[in-house]
């Protein structure tokens, strides 16, 4: 797996999953437990990865949205 983001906010993570996944990617977003720990403060960014295959494909997609 290789971290293609991180970031505190769930609904852009949100966002990043869902765009990656109508590319054909698999996307998985690693720490939610440890968020979920913390109580979702944003103390601990989540990190969003993919397939290490797949990570030159997740970040021209997310280039191309204007997001990474």
């Amino acid at each position: 797996m290789e971290i293609i983001t991180t970031s505190t906010d769930p609904i852009r993570l949100s966002f990043l999953v869902a765009l990656l996944r109508d590319a054909g990617l698999d996307p998985v977003l690693l720490d939610q437990h440890i968020a979920a720990v913390e109580g979702n403060i944003g103390a601990f960014p989540r990190r969003l990865a993919v397939p290490r295959h797949q990570a030159d494909q997740a970040r021209r997609v997310l280039h191309e949205a204007q997001i990474g």
